[in-house]
């Protein structure tokens, strides 16, 4: 199970829910690892314009929340890859309607482009 950031502290699920995602980058880093698996570089692909150092930080904040499984190979040259958990694939369904939403109220029901995250 996930840390909780602020016990207590929370006015109602959807300000808990906020808490997990909140950040420039976390819901496309959702996105891409709801793609597939990824390795580090390919999500650093997948999110144009996020540092190494941030995506790092996210990835470890979504680790310690339960929504991203870290998966460590013993292998040379060490090969790590990213998940969503069970709790993450639920986070992703339940941003599934938001992103719709955006896409028929701000996009104007715009198709994406292909390499848009969706």
């Amino acid at each position: 199970m996930g840390a909780v950031r602020r016990p207590g502290a929370y006015v109602c699920g959807t300000d808990a829910a906020m808490s997990v995602i909140t950040g420039k980058w976390k819901v496309l880093i959702l996105w891409a690892l709801g793609e597939r698996t990824c390795r580090f570089g390919e999500l650093r692909r997948q999110v144009p314009g996020i540092t190494e150092k941030v995506l790092a930080a996210q990835l470890r904040e979504l680790e310690e929340d339960g929504i991203v499984h870290r998966e460590v190979y013993d292998e040379v040259p060490p090969r790590v890859e990213y998940s969503l958990t069970a709790r993450g694939v639920a986070l992703n369904d339940a941003l599934a309607p938001l992103g719709a939403w955006g896409r028929e109220h701000i996009l104007g029901g715009a198709p994406y482009p292909a390499d848009a995250p969706r």
